[in-house]
């Protein structure tokens, strides 16, 4: 279990997150074009300020309950997404809350986006590039039928790679989903963690989502 982090320092969260840009620069983008989205997990509601004063607007968070009770106490302090398994019962609570849902992959979740999406909420779809067993997200040959389905904004897709050591072994799996994404006509492309960010950035991500390399 990952502990929950503690002790936040608003120059080191600046420092971090220039650092990262500056590592997206090296790999051939323009960090302009790559947004950096704070994954806000094991982060605990009283530490938040640290990471606005640090220079950070985007936030994401995997746990419903979470989003609310941290969004709630921070009003108008961030933008949030949803980054996690998102079970559809919970759709309802989060849609107010969030600029996109970057998890969708079933048709119960489409169901509830029906009834409870907000006009301004966009999703992106996830694909489980790798089709692993028992990981979430719609598998590729699948995507198609599916996109046709979603009643909401579709603005790009997002995946989550084999777990690994190497980020070069995460490189074939973003580069799929970005033929994924220009094959359907989507712009963003949610990919890369704090330990592969620069190669997702190489591959097009635009957006990552990095949580332990900002905070250390």
């Amino acid at each position: 279990m990952v502990d929950l982090i503690h002790g936040l320092d608003a120059g080191r969260v600046g420092a971090n997150l220039e650092r990262v840009r500056a590592e997206i620069a090296a790999a051939g983008r323009d960090p302009a074009e790559v947004e950096i989205l704070a994954a806000v997990k094991y982060v605990p509601v009283e530490e938040l300020p640290a990471l606005a004063e640090g220079g950070i607007e985007f936030v994401g968070e995997n746990r419903a309950q979470d989003l609310l009770a941290k969004a709630d106490a921070h009003p108008g302090r961030f933008t949030w997404d949803f980054i996690g398994r998102l079970q559809s019962r919970k759709v309802r609570t989060i849609a107010p809350y969030v600029r996109y849902i970057h998890s969708v992959d079933s048709d119960s979740v489409l169901a509830q986006l029906a009834k409870y999406a907000p006009p301004s909420l966009e999703v992106m779809i996830e694909v489980n590039v790798a089709e692993e067993p028992n990981k979430g997200g719609v598998l590729p040959a699948e995507l198609g039928s599916f996109l046709g389905r979603v009643p909401a904004p579709v603005v790009g897709l997002m995946t989550m790679p084999p777990l690994s050591d190497d980020p070069e072994a995460s490189r074939p799996y973003f580069a799929s989903l970005r033929a994924l994404a220009q094959r359907h006509g989507l712009r963003h492309l949610s990919m890369g963690t704090s330990q592969d960010y620069a190669v997702a950035a190489q591959e097009g991500a635009t957006i990552v989502r990095i949580g332990t390399s900002l905070y250390r």
